[in-house]
Formats: structure tokens, sequence, C-alpha cells
């Protein structure tokens, strides 16, 4: 009864943000190359073991990551179906420290409290495993989209959006230590690789 209740809450929520207009109100289905096919050959190497991949939007990192999405995905890049359905910023499917890695692309920066959803992807993960994001630097991302006329992502909270920003985000945790990172690469994104150590502060 407690998971059906957990679950109605997170469809509840999911609902009050499209009525509120934080989410497109239709799907485009392969009409352009996802993100992650961006990443795939330099961040699926981290990517191995029991993982989940948080909002694919069908095509996730690899074959074998736990697909975590919203119940109806705004983005719809790929073939693979939503495994777990909620919200990623709340993972109670998952115990404390049971995860290989956690992997996102192009997500993190949809939530307005960054922080607090860091602590919750590395709550899931065991001592040594990897946190691997792939985000947009916000302000090369919106100069991209005025100079090119792609259309912007509205779901964006932040103006700031950057890897400098999450490093800030995640050297307050202090849970972690970085492995690997990229400022900027594939237009306009970037890219980091952490462990996770230690205890939260």
């Amino acid at each position: 009864m407690a998971m059906l209740h957990r679950i109605h809450e997170g469809l509840s929520w999911r609902w009050r943000e499209w009525r509120r207009g934080n989410y497109p109100k239709h799907r485009v289905r392969h009409r352009y190359q996802s993100e992650t096919s961006k990443c795939r050959a330099r961040l699926g190497a981290y990517c191995v073991g029991c993982g989940v991949d948080l909002g694919p939007g069908g095509d996730p990192i690899n074959a074998t990551a736990i697909r975590v999405d919203l119940p109806t995905p705004y983005a719809d890049v790929g073939d693979y179906q939503v495994q777990l359905g909620g919200s990623a910023d709340h993972l109670y499917w998952f115990r404390d420290e049971t995860l290989d890695y956690v992997f996102s692309s192009h997500l993190l920066e949809d939530f307005e409290d960054t922080r607090s959803v860091l602590m919750e992807w590395l709550r899931v993960l065991k001592p040594g495993g990897r946190l691997v994001l792939f985000c947009p630097d916000e302000q090369v991302y919106a100069e991209h989209c005025r100079r090119t006329g792609q259309r912007h992502n509205d779901c964006h909270r932040h103006k700031d959006f950057s890897l400098a920003r999450v490093k800030r985000d995640l050297e307050s945790i202090g849970q972690t230590r970085i492995l690997h990172e990229n400022a900027l690469i594939d237009v306009y994104s970037w890219e980091i690789v952490c462990a996770k150590v230690g205890q939260a502060q």
C-alpha cells in the first residue's frame, strides 16, 4: 500500500508539472540525435555493472542500464521503454549504496535544487561507484540556440548552469573524487565522472 501511495504521489507531481507547463505537451520521436549518443563512446566505459540511466528518453547509455524516466518521457529518441516511471530526484526503488553507477544526460539542469538531487544520486551509489554526468553549459547552449534557431529547452532552470556550478555542489557534499572531466565538448555540453568516497557533509 505504501508503495502504491508513493507511485501515486509521483504521478500526481508529474501531472501538476505538466499542467504548469514545465514539460513539453508533445513527444518528438526520433527527429533528433539523442544527447547520450554523443557521449556514449567516451562515457560508456564508466557505466559497468548494475546501474541506472536517469531520463534516457528511449536511448540509454547501454542496454543493461535500469531505465528511470517519466511515465511518458518528454523526449523520445530511441526504442527502449521506461522500466521505472517516476521522478529522478527521488530514487525510492533503490536502497542506500546498491548501484555501481548512476548515469544522467541532460537532466540535472531541469531541477531547481541540484545539490539535493546530486545527494540522492550519490545515496544509491556503492562506495567506489561512479556518478557519470553529461549536461549542457547553459550560456553556451543558449547562444547555440540563438545562433542556429534550435528550439531552447524551457525545462532548464538555471541561467548559470555549468560544470563549475555542479563541481561546487559536489564539493559542498564532499562525497566524490573526480576521475574525468571536460568543461566543453560536443558543441555546448560538459561531462564529469566522479567516484563515490566518504560520507555526505
